[in-house]
């Protein structure tokens, strides 16, 4: 099945929602340690959402580069790209913004729900 092809807002938005996921990781992070805890889990829970997201990849995906350092089924990479959002509205709940929090989700929901043809495209890949 050749890969549907995704609009640049498309693109854009789940860009910035990326970054936003990763910054509201440290944020929750952050809010819910204290000590040294506070800086490893800031900083290194982010980290390893980044080293989750560019690494595990299906060949030829459009919303990526089309490279995969490693290839993943389409299932198990929208399962990371899930949980990432998922980690993120729960870091800006942790915080205390429970309404940004609901707005982040909502926004992912419908990112997801303009995507539909990719996501069907994830789940036919091996």
């Amino acid at each position: 099945m050749t890969p549907p092809t995704m609009p640049g807002w498309n693109l854009a938005l789940r860009f910035v929602m990326e970054l936003v996921a990763l910054v509201s990781i440290g944020v929750g992070a952050w809010s819910a340690t204290d000590g040294a805890a506070r800086w490893l889990a800031a900083v290194g829970l982010p980290l390893l959402a980044v080293v989750l997201w560019g690494t595990f990849n299906v060949p030829d995906d459009p919303s990526r580069s089309g490279k995969a350092p490693v290839a993943a089924p389409g299932w198990v990479r929208l399962l990371i790209e899930l949980a990432i959002f998922a980690a993120g509205a729960v870091g800006l709940a942790v915080a205390g913004w429970p309404w940004l929090s609901a707005g982040y989700g909502l926004v992912v929901v419908l990112l997801y729900a303009t995507s539909m043809p990719r996501v069907r495209w994830l789940l036919t890949q091996g």
